[in-house]
């Protein structure tokens, strides 16, 4: 692709993607990252829009929420490209976006897409349209609004990332051991990446298999599906369309249209369907997730902005689980569950719907997981995949542990 929002030959727009209203409805995904760091499809929301606009990474920054800042700041020069950061890019939609001009906005109903807006300084009224020229389209667009549209909207995105992230390269090849049912071109390996002995279906969709992922022995697997780089499956492993195995993640047992982040295990059998898992998070043996009521009803959801559970439109939700949460082996989730940050579930008989951040065990009038045991733990864990929770990290978990405190209470 060209070069984006020429301002002289030889230099690329700055670029900030802001997160709107949805942030709040995003959570717990999003109590610890901006939008854009969110995984859907293969590849991260700012990881398309860096693609779309062919902008290097060190022209990408973030406009967010007070406490995230400090690790995700937005860095501004003389004249910045500010990007919707809920909304999906598609051709259409960035033509537009590179034809904006200075203190243009470019809107579609309530929802501001796209602006440029000149000068270092944030000022409060950053989305104050008064004065402002007002460009509306006419093209439609993919937005993700509540936390359920992550898996919900996976399927296609895997689809439409598949077809860009392969564009105009060679798979691995595949080991005589396997078997494709489908089109084999709809299969692509990444560079150190291996599968043995495993059935792999693309009738439906494609199938990625990313850079040093490992997918072991008598696995079987539909397409659309993302196992991206460093991912493993385990042994004998069942894994249906609309799933995402982000960075690092382990997983085995039975899973359908999962989005994991990343560097997250399910590594034992168990059922996990319709569901979102953060990062840094473990799902003990035999943890086992409703996604379907027993009446086949609509499904309600706890809303962090409402303060209240609200109706989903859907008839299948599973677990929405935040980062660093862990449940035991066991463990039963209801349909529709939300899981904090930093929350340890265990205990006999389903927990409730809605498991506040920083809590132990996960039940009413269960204690706090307090803070310090939780950087212990948080520590182990990312030390296994050689990261290091940074001071920022635990800033921000700070931050939520005591904004979380009036619903333990």
């Amino acid at each position: 692709m060209g070069l984006f929002l020429l301002i002289h030959q030889d230099t690329i727009m700055n670029t900030v993607l802001f997160d709107d209203v949805s942030w709040h409805q995003l959570k717990p995904l999003t109590f610890t990252r901006p939008i854009a760091k969110l995984r859907v499809g293969i590849d991260t929301i700012q990881e398309k829009w860096q693609d779309a606009l062919d902008v290097p990474i060190e022209q990408i920054s973030f406009y967010t929420q007070d406490y995230l800042s400090k690790k995700y700041p937005a860095q501004l020069q003389e004249d910045n490209l500010f990007v919707n950061a809920s909304v999906f890019p598609n051709e259409a939609l960035i033509a537009e976006i590179k034809s904006l001009k200075p203190q243009e906005y470019l809107i579609k109903d309530e929802t501001i897409i796209a602006f440029r807006k000149q000068g270092k300084i944030l000022e409060k009224g950053l989305f104050d349209l008064r004065g402002q020229k007002t460009l509306k389209t006419q093209n439609d667009f993919v937005k993700l609004n509540h936390v359920w549209d992550i898996f919900r909207l996976n399927e296609q995105a895997i689809k439409d990332d598949f077809k860009r992230l392969t564009k105009g390269k060679t798979s691995q090849s595949l080991h005589e051991s396997n078997i494709v049912i489908g089109d084999p071109n709809d299969l692509f390996l990444e560079e150190g990446s291996s599968a043995y002995a495993s059935t792999f279906n693309t009738m439906d969709g494609p199938i990625y298999i990313g850079k040093n992922a490992k997918v072991l022995e008598g696995g079987n697997f539909k397409g659309s599906l993302a196992i991206c780089e460093n991912a493993v499956t385990k042994m004998a492993a069942k894994i249906y369309k609309g799933t995402t195995l982000g960075p690092y993640a382990k997983v085995g047992g039975e899973l359908s249209n999962v989005v994991i982040q990343g560097y997250s295990n399910k590594g034992h059998d168990g059922y996990l369907g319709n569901a979102v898992i953060g990062e840094w998070c473990n799902l003990g043996a035999d943890t086992n997730c409703s996604n379907l009521k027993n009446n086949y009803g609509e499904i309600k959801v706890w809303s962090y902005p409402q303060n209240d559970f609200v109706k989903s439109g859907l008839q299948f939700c599973g677990l929405l689980m935040g980062d660093h949460s862990k449940s035991a082996i066991n463990t039963m989730f209801n349909t529709g569950t939300i899981v904090g940050v930093a929350a340890n579930i265990f205990g006999a008989g389903f927990p409730p719907k809605h498991i506040p951040s920083f809590s132990w065990g996960g039940y009413k009038d269960s204690p706090t997981y307090q803070l310090d045991k939780a950087f212990e733990t948080a520590e182990r864990v990312m030390k296994r995949r050689e990261k290091v929770l940074s001071d920022e990290d635990k800033e921000i978990l700070q931050y939520l542990f005591h904004e979380s405190s009036v619903y333990r209470s």
